[in-house]
């Protein structure tokens, strides 16, 4: 007699929450179904089993990130839950255009704070939240960057609501990271549960590599027909040493450190057992201070002394340039809107968080009288770090934040808790759904290519909206489906 497996979504419940794969989606063409069909002919305990399988995987290939702050557990892996998440074709067009249109705006916005300065002269922003940044850099006016693009690499973390609309939470314009595991996710599923992959005809996300090495030839300096394309790592102690070794894998270009490049008659040059090379673009995942300490902090030894002089004089290409954290500023967030409007004179496509900027009487008012209600971040900060949700805080720490945006309101800002969708998960419980966010990221040269899906994190901890791999967030193999979204013969 042939034993019955118990289905492992039987007392799968998602709450109020819009489900991303139990919620019923035209244009998935039967792909979620069929997933959940296939786990529950899998069964909970082999699923488990295959689940430990692929992270014991994570281990053996070195797949981990560094927590600097945690003195009993310094490398980790980034939890992978074996669940996928999906995304519809029709779902995808609309991620896909909404991203190349924020970072488009915010080239344009770049590079009029550094020339013109239309967007603050019409009174659009604050010049104060512009130029008192920390993150804007005066070696960058009036310097010419190729095609207009300061930020090549862009991560955008979006998240849905509880009626399924997509909402932006903020943009990564410096040195995003986690695109590694976007890949690494897909060839684990695909090693380990192949019968879950069989027959879905999904968008690929190998090709990274080769769109990234693409936009790093296309802004290397004019007149160059085969650039050297390097990335430049801070070591092996750096937090994404990892991706960094993945992405120059994938690219097959030299990882460096800076004492491996050198300048010489404002060029850039390699140096290598087979003498010195030149260097050409420079992908940096290094902070804009540790660059060059001729120009930034002089006792940096990540760096390399005369780097800016010679990427000033067409010598060399920075990806992404100095100065872009300007643009994802917290404060400045909350302006995009405004800019997409000014400098496309396009509607937005994909909406902001509804944002008070505290800086200013009103959104500080507001927040005070609301701070139970509202989620309250620090501009500067990332990784989850420095958030109140005042619904889940104690008393206390709404006190101690109280007193935070009373000493320093223009360091704040506040947003309605959103409730973010959620995702069937693998607990210690059985499946569960948990809440999670996805980041998809956009590579520009010449044009922008938007690496299809992103990286799916999903908080663990149940309840938790801290998706973050710092504080114990995992992630999620992220599947767009193909036009049809239909399941088929295997691609």
């Amino acid at each position: 007699m042939q034993q019955v497996v118990p289905d492992p979504f039987g007392s799968y419940r998602p709450g109020p929450y819009f489900c991303e794969l139990t919620t019923d989606r035209a244009g998935d063409g039967g792909a979620a179904a069929a997933v959940r069909a296939r786990i529950g002919a899998i069964g909970l305990d082999a699923l488990r089993a295959r689940a430990a399988a692929a992270e014991n995987d994570l281990i053996n290939l070195g797949i981990t990130f560094t927590v600097y702050s945690d003195a009993n557990a310094i490398d980790r892996i980034l939890p992978f839950d074996c669940i996928p998440r999906i995304l519809t074709a029709a779902e995808w067009r609309v991620l896909e255009a909404g991203v190349k249109q924020r970072v488009a705006a915010l080239n344009l916005f770049l590079h009029d704070i550094y020339h013109d300065r239309r967007i603050v002269k019409e009174g659009l922003i604050p010049g104060e939240l512009v130029f008192g940044n920390p993150n804007y850099r005066p070696e960058m006016e009036n310097f010419p960057v190729r095609f207009g693009t300061y930020v090549h690499i862009c991560g955008t973390d979006i998240v849905r609501d509880r009626e399924g609309h997509f909402l932006v939470l903020e943009d990564n314009a410096r040195t995003p990271s986690g695109v590694s595991y976007v890949v690494e996710n897909r060839h684990l599923m695909s090693r380990t549960f192949p019968d879950l992959m069989a027959g879905m005809r999904l968008r690929p996300v190998d090709d990274y590599g080769r769109n990234l090495l693409s936009a790093m030839a296309e802004i290397a300096p004019e007149g160059v027909d085969d650039p050297q394309v390097v990335l430049l790592s801070p070591g092996i102690y750096n937090s994404a040493y990892f991706e960094h070794v993945f992405l120059a894998r994938e690219m097959g270009v030299p990882l460096v450190e800076g004492a491996d490049l050198f300048v010489e008659h404002d060029k850039v040059w390699m140096r290598t057992t087979g003498g010195r090379q030149p260097v050409h673009t420079i992908y940096r995942r290094l902070g804009d201070d540790f660059l060059d300490p001729t120009v930034f902090r002089p006792d940096s030894l990540l760096g390399v002394p005369g780097l800016i002089g010679a990427w000033r004089r067409g010598n060399v290409a920075l990806a992404n340039a100095v100065g872009t954290g300007v643009a994802d500023d917290k404060a400045v967030y909350a302006y995009m809107p405004r800019l997409i409007r000014f400098y496309l004179d396009e509607d937005p496509i994909l909406s902001n968080v509804e944002t008070h900027i505290c800086r200013e009487k009103e959104g500080l008012a507001f927040t005070l009288d609301n701070l139970d209600k509202l989620v309250v971040k620090p501009v500067g900060e990332s990784g989850g770090y420095g958030i109140t949700i005042g619904p889940r805080a104690t008393s206390e720490e709404l006190e101690h934040a109280r007193a935070a945006l009373l000493d320093d309101p223009s360091n704040w800002i506040s947003q309605p808790v959103v409730s973010l969708s959620v995702a069937p998960t693998l607990t210690d419980d059985g499946i569960r759904p948990r809440h999670l966010d996805l980041r998809p990221y956009a590579v520009t040269g010449r044009t922008t290519w938007v690496l299809p899906g992103g990286l799916s994190r999903v908080a663990l901890k149940e309840g938790s909206l801290v998706v973050n791999s710092s504080q114990g967030g995992g992630s999620k193999d992220t599947w767009v489906l193909a036009d049809d979204g239909a399941v088929g013969e295997a691609r």
